[in-house]
C-alpha cells in the first residue's frame, strides 16, 4: 500500500514511519499472534479473535492515549514490515519508553530496526520535548541489543520482571545533539 503524504510522522534514511490503518490489523494480528516474535516481546502469543482485535485497534485509533503512540513502519516501497512506538510519556519528566518490532522476517539484521529506532528517536526529541528515551530488552536478544546501540542507546543496568532478566538501555537528548553536528 502506498503512503500518503498526510499519514508519513518522521523518515528515517530507508523507512517511513507512518500513522496506524485499520488497514494494518492483519499484519499485527499475524505478527503478535506469532509465537517466536512474542518470545523476543517478553508476552504470551495473542489469542484474541481477528475481529476482536480489530475492534481493539479501531478503538484505539478513534482515542488515542496521549501517553502513548504507535506508528506502522514501512519500508522504501511503502510496505508494512513492523511497529514503532513509545509509551509511558512523561512529559513533567521528558520521559519515553521506546519499543519496536520488524515483524516481516526478511527485513531482521540489514538496518531497517535501528533506522526506525533514530527515526522516533529524532521525532520524540524534536515534537514531544523528551530529553530521555529509554527501553527494555531481553539479556539474551543480542540482535536487538545491537539495534539499539547502533541507534545510540547505551546499557544502564538490569532488571528483573516476571521471571526474565532485562537489560535497560537508554539515549539522552545530548547524545542526538552530538550526533547530529
Amino acid at each position: 500500500m502506498n503512503t500518503l503524504a498526510d499519514d508519513v510522522v518522521v523518515r528515517g534514511r530507508r523507512v517511513v514511519l507512518r500513522r496506524k490503518r485499520v488497514s494494518d490489523a492483519k499484519d499485527d494480528y499475524a505478527w503478535r499472534s506469532d509465537e517466536e516474535l512474542a518470545r523476543y516481546d517478553a508476552v504470551p502469543p495473542l489469542r484474541l479473535t481477528f475481529p476482536d482485535f480489530v475492534a481493539s485497534l479501531q478503538a484505539q485509533l478513534r482515542y488515542p492515549d496521549p501517553a502513548r503512540r504507535s506508528y506502522a513502519i514501512e519500508d522504501e516501497g511503502g510496505h508494512h514490515i513492523g511497529n514503532a512506538m513509545y509509551y509511558n510519556l512523561r512529559e513533567a519528566t521528558g520521559e519515553a519508553e521506546l519499543g519496536i518490532t520488524i515483524g516481516a522476517r526478511r527485513y531482521w539484521g540489514q538496518g531497517y530496526g535501528s533506522d526506525a529506532v533514530q527515526a522516533l528517536v529524532k521525532l520524540l526529541f524534536r515534537e514531544k520535548g523528551v530529553r530521555r528515551m529509554f527501553l527494555h530488552t531481553l539479556d539474551w536478544n543480542v540482535r536487538a541489543q545491537r539495534c539499539f546501540r547502533k541507534a545510540g542507546f547505551v546499557p544502564r543496568g538490569m532488571v528483573q520482571r516476571d521471571g526474565r532478566a532485562f537489560l535497560v538501555m537508554e539515549r539522552l537528548q545530548t547524545l542526538e545533539r552530538t550526533a547530529s553536528r
